[in-house]
């Protein structure tokens, strides 16, 4: 395969579609578990009324995901990109399993010991997610774009599934407080067994799909040394590392020449991220105000936020309606934090209909921009520049988010909590 990269020879591309599904199920197990945490908010709230539970998760989580994350995008050129992803999901399983360990070692029970160690779990899964999210965006940015399309819609897809999974349980044992936390082991056994399928199909599947097998083979001819032990567990064995003719072809873009170079993508993730958090999920879990939905009200809302999210990330494989302008792209982010004075007024004015507007709306540009950006930004360079410039986008994504979760705090403000 290697040998094919450096003679231009014809690619063996088989397994295209099969490769896309399993993106598709990895971008699930890197948020699956996370999304179960967020999605049970009402178990949550039930053990721990006074800690703000939506909030406080979601706050922890952020540091350790973006400190990890800054770490490892630092050293991105040095980093066996197999061993950090394959560390990141089973972190992932192991962190999901002490989650429902703990549920059960308590009883269920409340408290703030209980609290810490929810808030350690979750820590936990804010390393998981810094090694795998940016490990296989960076590795996804040097193949075909449907395959970063199709693990980010993996990553919308694990939201839809748990509020789906959420709302039946909810029916089926409501206002039951054993039946809040059958909901929740149900949550955290299904993801558990799901973060295990994740680690054995990326450590036994992925590397031997042949277009997998080529797209790194690629790579490692244009001066990639993250990808050897991907290609080894293909049984592929890496290109030389010098080559006399062209002695500059290893060369590459540093990190710092690639965000100057991409700095309007990077704010772009930043910015697109900072107002989703600010609104998702602490805001629709404790500041929409009493409905005629009742307790339901927030569960149906993140539910909405989530399939909108889903649907969003799906428009850009319609070729008309992807948006590859970099000047408009900019415009439509910096358009969306018009939501801001919208949500608030209609919290406090409007019915649940626009609410539900709204957040459809929150959930459908996010998923749209996400994967407009994050396809486009990685054209034109080198495999090495571009697993570069996907961890460094990540990177400002999670800053995003951590900023967003942060500012969601000021909902708080006049409420008296």
């Amino acid at each position: 395969m290697a040998a094919m990269v450096a003679n231009g020879a014809a690619p063996n591309l088989e397994g295209k579609y099969v490769a896309m599904v399993v993106c598709w199920l990895l971008g699930n197990g890197c948020l699956f578990s996370w999304n179960s945490m967020l999605t049970i908010e009402d178990y949550y709230v039930y053990l721990f009324p006074h800690y703000h539970p939506s909030r406080v998760l979601t706050l922890v989580y952020q540091p350790f995901a973006l400190g990890t994350l800054a770490i490892l995008v630092y050293n991105e050129a040095k980093i066996n990109t197999r061993r950090r992803n394959l560390f990141g999901y089973i972190l992932f399983f192991l962190s999901t399993l002490l989650v429902l360990i703990l549920d059960l070692a308590t009883s269920g029970k409340g408290g703030l010991g209980t609290f810490i160690g929810i808030c350690a779990i979750s820590g936990a899964f804010g390393v998981a997610d810094a090694h795998v999210q940016g490990g296989m965006v960076g590795d996804l940015s040097f193949m075909r774009p449907e395959f970063i399309q199709s693990f980010l819609a993996g990553l919308a897809a694990s939201g839809t599934l748990t509020s789906s999974l959420r709302l039946i349980t909810k029916a089926a044992f409501e206002n039951s407080k054993d039946g809040l936390r059958k909901g929740a082991i149900l949550f955290f056994a299904i993801s558990t067994f799901f973060e295990l399928l994740c680690v054995l199909l990326y450590a036994f599947a992925f590397p031997k799909l042949p277009i997998v097998k080529y797209y790194r083979s690629k790579a490692a001819s244009e001066g990639s040394k993250t990808v050897s032990a991907d290609l080894a567990a293909g049984g592929i064995q890496t290109l030389p590392e010098a080559d006399e003719e062209d002695p500059k072809r290893f060369d590459r873009l540093g990190n710092k020449e690639l965000l100057l170079q991409n700095i309007d993508y990077a704010l772009d993730m930043f910015l697109i991220y900072v107002l989703t958090l600010s609104i998702f999920p602490g805001f629709l879990s404790e500041d929409t105000g009493s409905h005629s939905l009742g307790a339901w009200y927030a569960l149906v809302l993140i539910a909405i936020y989530n399939v909108s999210d889903l649907i969003g990330r799906y428009i850009p494989l319609v070729k008309c309606l992807k948006l590859e302008s970099r000047k408009c792209l900019m415009i439509m982010i910096l358009a969306r934090f018009l939501l801001v004075p919208a949500f608030y007024f209609t919290a406090k004015y409007g019915d649940q209909g626009w609410m539900i507007m709204l957040t459809s709306f929150l959930g459908l540009s996010n998923g749209y921009l996400t994967v407009c950006v994050l396809t486009s930004a990685p054209k034109g360079y080198k495999g090495p520049e571009q697993n570069a410039l996907g961890n460094l986008l990540v990177l400002f994504l999670l800053g995003g988010i951590f900023a967003g979760v942060t500012l969601d705090w000021l909902w708080l403000i006049g409420k008296g909590w």
